[in-house]
């Protein structure tokens, strides 16, 4: 068995598709040096980190022996995130989807805003779509799109309820095919079928599956349950491998990895915590908060105090300065003034405002191995 690389090659998931696009003969430059293919399929596996493989290599041959490549997430490493960076190829400084939740802000004043659902306040609050249009949320112009413009036919595959929602108008913006599927099984069918066809036209399938994820999340990665996925994902992988024309390109990466919840630390129940903040917004393992005006020197001392060796604690500036987003200061204003990256296996939960997301098993967004390093298998 191959030995999956230790160290990321240097890649970020938003080198993906501008290579891809590269090779369907768009006059773009790739980073990943890919040869030319008329065909191409872009599966992600949500949830997919190089080191889970890496540990459960026994349940997961192909995976492992295929994972000749790691790149990283980018931060943070985090599904609305990580795939628009994956759709516009540039990290979340430039395209603005920072995280699982964030703020804000119109005529109406700021709120907190929930980019994977696109809804208000919470994941199950209102809906934003009105108040937020995507393509003014996210404006960069997608890869599908120039590939599109370029006579490239595009399809997706995905479930039904992913053909119009929010963050796929804002990330991936492009018209084309859907493919509606629920199991791998109609996945696999569902690829093979577009590329079995014949065609004049260059093609672009992107495949997105999340049962892995989410049993992740409720269970924990290692668990029973996740294992069971993850050994439906490696024969997915294995026949897809085997079963696609040798002319077709295919690539498998992911969005994150994933870590145990071992260390909870619930925000609601710490008053310092809460002392002098208006909102707080972002993921169990990233969270931005947004202080009241003149106390954000406060809260950086509350925070730091409070959470000394279960996170990272720095301001909105220092963020910028390390360029912890990616380069560049344009959506500088939807960073938290104080951002909280857990580290181990701390979560930073809300127990009263978040009932679902603090219940969970396993989480993700950090900038650990675990939850940066994913794969990027190419055949």
């Amino acid at each position: 068995m191959t030995a999956i690389p230790a160290m990321p090659s240097g890649h970020s998931l938003a080198d993906v598709m501008p290579s891809v696009a590269a090779s369907l003969g768009v006059g773009l430059r790739g980073s990943l040096d890919l040869e030319p293919s008329a065909d191409t399929v872009v599966v992600l596996i949500d949830g997919l980190g190089a080191e889970l493989i890496r540990a459960h290599a026994d349940e997961a041959p192909t995976l492992a022996a295929l994972t000749t490549r790691v790149i990283t997430a980018g931060f943070p490493a985090t599904t609305a995130t990580s795939l628009t960076s994956l759709a516009v190829g540039a990290p979340c400084s430039q395209h603005g989807i920072i995280g699982y939740s964030f703020r804000l802000t119109d005529a109406e004043g700021p709120v907190s805003f929930n980019p994977l659902r696109w809804t208000l306040e919470s994941a199950g609050g209102p809906s934003a779509l009105q108040r937020f249009l995507p393509r003014d949320v996210q404006s960069m112009p997608s890869l599908l799109e120039i590939l599109a413009d370029s006579g490239v036919e595009i399809t997706y595959v995905m479930r039904e309820v992913f053909r119009e929602s929010g963050l796929t108008r804002a990330a991936f913006r492009a018209e084309g095919h859907f493919r509606a599927v629920t199991t791998l099984d109609e996945t696999a069918r569902a690829i093979t079928d577009v590329v079995a066809r014949p065609s004049r036209a260059r093609r672009f399938v992107y495949a997105y599956y999340g049962d892995l994820d989410m049993a992740g999340h409720l269970h924990g990665p290692g668990s029973d349950e996740w294992l069971d996925q993850l050994r439906d994902v490696d024969a997915f992988v294995a026949g897809l491998a085997t079963d696609l024309p040798r002319d077709v390109r295919l690539v498998v990466t992911a969005d994150h990895g994933m870590v145990r919840a071992d260390t909870p630390i619930d925000i609601d129940t710490h008053p310092t915590l809460l002392a002098n903040v208006r909102t707080v917004a972002g993921e169990a393992r990233v969270r931005h908060v947004y202080a009241r005006p003149d106390a954000e020197q406060d809260v950086l001392h509350n925070w730091g105090s409070e959470l000394a060796g279960h996170a990272r604690v720095i301001s909105r500036e220092q963020a910028l300065e390390e360029h912890l987003f990616g380069p560049g200061r344009d959506h500088a204003d939807r960073l938290g003034d104080v951002i909280a990256i857990a580290s181990g296996n701390t979560v930073l939960t809300r127990s009263k405002n978040e009932e679902l997301e603090s219940s969970l098993r396993g989480h993700h967004g950090a900038n650990t191995a675990a939850e940066q390093n994913i794969p990027l298998i190419l055949r």
